[in-house]
């Protein structure tokens, strides 16, 4: 089941207004238990940042530099600033370059800010979105003792009722907020969480990214949405693919054009992504099965710079046995990018006449679509 309703609002990939400058954080603990050491993680320039501030008296000063107003998160005692001991230990908010103060009261997550009118404006969203992290929650429990019993129908009953939940926090609380503010600095973030990080229903969010101002449509986070749009139209079921060309593991270039008089899939995943990683197995699957009839993957990696060995030990230790490319530019793959690749793992399928015939093909479904193609 889709973890977006936990943490949903932790880090999309975008930013929203770009502007160059410090953030300076001074937070207060009050019934923070254990407290020592707390980090900031944000985006800049498409890359992860992290920075850290040591506790002292229960208080702390977090500095930063951002070249944009994005989105964040706070973590607590992690050695990493990743692993989450709790849901507790996290704190979404937004960060910009200006300095604000943050008050924590027996959580991290659990605050209110001083002099960020920003993260006033995100207190509303977060207030709306509670009752549904809250189901989300309860799912999620029952989710993971169903895996742990092996229950496969409790398990797609789950998924079910997951992706409903999903569905009406967008429509209930993202969709109403963008069209009630379309002046806020929030109003690309949340159409952004409207449009969710998979496939975009181009019928129900071009319409609402056309009502906003054109302050909000030409900031970065509004120019990089509309890229995505874009991309998400050009790669609808029954276009043509884009073509591509990146460099294989050996360094050599692949495109996509030569796989043509194939059914070829185009998979985005890397080593990092612990969803691509726990899917591989369907697709390795898959792909055994229907390879003598002349199937093809082309895997795309979204792996960092100087990742390279980590991208091929997790094809080696996987067993992707099939053509892998990437330019290890993390989120800035530049196929990724042509493609409006906003989460992974993420697929297409593409005919032997290079049509897109299907997209988002997980578990069962891919080597089912398979199945019908080859029958």
């Amino acid at each position: 089941m889709k973890k977006t309703l936990l943490l949903l609002t932790m880090l999309i990939p975008a930013a929203l207004w770009a502007q160059d400058g410090s953030v300076t954080i001074k937070g207060q603990l009050n019934n923070v238990k254990g407290a020592k050491k707390i980090y900031l993680l944000h985006r800049d320039h498409g890359g992860l940042v992290i920075d850290s501030a040591t506790v002292t008296d229960n208080q702390y000063v977090i500095k930063a530099k951002v070249s944009e107003l994005t989105q964040a998160v706070l973590l607590l005692n992690t050695s990493n600033g990743r692993a989450l001991k709790s849901e507790g230990d996290a704190a979404p908010l937004f960060i910009e370059p200006a300095s604000f103060s943050i008050t924590h009261k027996d959580s991290l997550a659990n605050f209110t800010t001083t002099g960020s009118v920003l993260n006033d404006e995100a207190k509303k969203l977060k207030t709306a979105e509670q009752p549904f992290n809250q189901k989300g929650a309860t799912l999620n429990a029952a989710y993971r003792a169903a895996q742990a019993s092996g229950d496969t129908a409790k398990l797609k009953q789950l998924d079910a009722e997951g992706d409903k939940l999903e569905a009406d926090l967008k429509e209930q609380v993202y969709g109403p907020y963008v069209k009630g503010n379309p002046n806020s600095p929030l109003a690309i973030y949340a159409l952004n969480l409207y449009a969710g990080f998979a496939d975009i229903d181009v019928a129900k969010v071009e319409p609402l990214y056309n009502s906003l101002p054109a302050t909000a449509q030409n900031s970065k986070g509004g120019k990089d949405f509309k890229q995505r749009l874009d991309a998400v139209k050009k790669t609808a079921i029954g276009s043509e693919a884009l073509d591509f060309t990146q460099a294989d593991t050996l360094g050599k270039p692949v495109s996509l054009s030569s796989f043509r008089g194939h059914y070829v899939l185009v998979d985005f995943w890397a080593s990092w992504c612990g969803p691509c990683r726990r899917e591989n197995p369907n697709v390795v699957k898959a792909f055994n099965k229907f390879k003598d009839k002349g199937f093809h993957i082309i895997g795309v990696s979204l792996d960092q710079p100087g990742a390279q060995k980590s991208w091929l030990d997790a094809i080696h230790k996987d067993g992707l046995v099939w053509t892998h490319v990437s330019d290890l530019q993390y989120w800035n793959n530049a196929v990724a990018k042509s493609y409006g690749i906003n989460s992974i793992p993420a697929n297409f399928l593409i005919d032997p006449s290079g049509k897109i015939i299907a997209k988002s093909l997980r578990g069962e479904d891919l080597e089912s679509k398979l199945a019908e193609v080859y029958k």
